[in-house]
């Protein structure tokens, strides 16, 4: 005896897609935010209007990065949101379209390759005035010029640019992961 699901309720492709789509939505949504938090705690130690130039781009370059990754929280977010129009009828007003949810997904990969090149220049900035610092520090010399100075607080930047990195590859793969399941299952049912 076959038992016919109801009209209102998708069909178990869809259903899976859903859950994938929450499932991974919710994974990138706190995995990113703790990233976030993370970075956002680094930024913070490193005393902003105490820094020199030099480290002062890198601080910038970290705070586009971390702005980015807020973008990027948000497109999680909306993965989440996708997830529960699935479950609605196909042709409902809140259940999505494939071609909008592509290009959701293709804006959150393209941010988080943006992210990750803000991020990556970034961390070349502050690793090569870390190293420019430790380069011209005489052996068994003491430093007078404070601005030459290694610091604890520099290496900061350099965590908060790569955990953003991080960051933004966990939500690059989750999108592409995403976007490749969509069009799986379009090829499946074209």
């Amino acid at each position: 005896m076959l038992v016919r699901s109801s009209p209102s309720e998708p069909p178990p492709a869809i259903r899976k897609i859903a859950g994938t789509f929450r499932l991974l939505g919710w994974v990138g949504f706190w995995v990113q935010l703790a990233m976030a938090f993370v970075s956002g705690i680094a930024l913070v130690f490193t005393g902003l209007p105490s820094n020199p130039a030099g480290t002062s781009i890198g601080i910038f370059w970290a705070m586009c990065s971390l702005l980015l990754l807020t973008l990027a929280i948000v497109f999680d977010f909306q993965y989440v949101r996708v997830a529960k129009g699935l479950l609605y009828e196909p042709g409902a007003s809140l259940h999505p379209k494939r071609a909008e949810t592509a290009k959701l997904l293709r804006l959150g990969a393209i941010t988080g390759f943006v992210g990750m090149l803000v991020a990556l220049i970034g961390s070349g900035i502050s690793v090569t005035i870390l190293l420019t610092k430790t380069i011209s520090q005489p052996p068994g010399a003491a430093i007078v010029d404070p601005s030459r100075m290694v610091r604890a607080l520099d290496v900061f930047v350099v965590v908060a640019n790569l955990n953003l990195i991080a960051a933004h590859l966990v939500g690059t793969v989750i999108a592409f992961w995403l976007l490749d399941r969509v069009h799986l299952h379009h090829s499946h049912h074209a």
